[in-house]
């Protein structure tokens, strides 16, 4: 992506008023498809951009927008200043000079004040590399290979057509339609273990949204941790779902699935935890941890 494309799309457009995709496309010698990525990414950095379809439909600005820096108060400028920001920040590295323009142009200098990092520690090269070849592959509808391990433990090869990046509780995710299955899949980012990027591009077709049933696969867990381990509690619990004892200790409440995590996730607490509810969640733990106490006992 030309750096300087997307001011020279916000010029056009002030210029003109509106104008189409392919109007746009040709002025610029790109795809109409591309023009439509510039267009979310003025809009996501708070640009006042907006596609309509029909017999009259095109790429417009607001009618009262005006690129004016004597309209904006200094607050306001900073504010554009720091939405471009955060479009950098998550990886957009075509806005750098835009930034730099829009800077020259407020007369303002903003301080960096954000920061993303999508490696574990640890795995700086391979996650951040990983996170930007998949960006591509969303961005340019191109077909990915993949090797992905699941909570089986079970490990497969498969090609997917990825939709969307998914950030959720801490974690990175992919949306994709998987060609093995036939269906729509998410992916853990941290299990896609190898990453092939394939030259089969596709059209791209809407993610369904997500409906009760994923609830019924949950339970009900009450989890009592001691006052010494409150610091790690707050990682995965919200404060609404957490009831402060007198002496200190949590009791945390949450509908989440009985599963290995889970598991694994409260035998790393050790004994600074105890199940409340299920009853019978209990049982299992007990039985990993004299699974563990007859590997380890001497």
């Amino acid at each position: 992506m030309s750096d300087s494309r997307l001011f020279k799309i916000l010029y056009y457009l002030l210029d003109r008023g509106h104008a189409t995709a392919p109007e746009l496309a040709a002025e610029f010698e790109v795809s109409p498809r591309t023009i439509y990525r510039d267009v979310e990414a003025l809009s996501s950095a708070g640009i006042p951009i907006y596609a309509e379809t029909g017999r009259n439909g095109g790429i417009y600005l607001l009618q009262d927008f005006i690129l004016d820096r004597a309209i904006l108060s200094e607050k306001e400028k900073q504010e554009v200043l720091i939405a471009m920001q955060s479009v950098l920040a998550t990886g957009y590295i075509g806005g750098k000079e835009i930034l730099t323009k829009l800077s020259a142009l407020f007369n303002v200098n903003t301080r960096s004040w954000l920061e993303v990092d999508f490696s574990r520690w640890g795995k700086c090269a391979f996650d951040n590399s990983k996170f930007e070849m998949l960006k591509k592959a969303v961005i340019q509808c191109k077909e990915i290979k993949i090797v992905y391990e699941n909570t089986k433990s079970e490990r497969s090869t498969r090609i997917i057509q990825p939709l969307k990046l998914s950030y959720k509780s801490k974690e990175w995710y992919l949306k994709a339609f998987c060609m093995k299955q036939q269906d729509f899949r998410i992916f853990k980012l941290n299990r896609i273990l190898e990453l092939e990027l394939m030259e089969n591009t596709f059209m791209p077709r809407p993610y369904p949204e997500q409906n009760n049933d994923l609830h019924k696969i949950c339970s009900r867990i009450v989890l009592l941790f001691a006052k010494e381990i409150a610091y790690r509690v707050y990682d995965e619990f919200d404060e609404t779902q957490i009831k402060y004892q007198k002496n200190g200790d949590l009791i945390a409440c949450a509908e989440m699935p009985v599963d290995t995590w889970l598991i694994g996730y409260l035998l790393s607490f050790g004994a600074q935890v105890e199940i409340m509810e299920p009853a019978y969640l209990k049982d299992v733990l007990a039985a990993q941890a004299q699974e563990i106490y007859k590997k380890y006992k001497p």
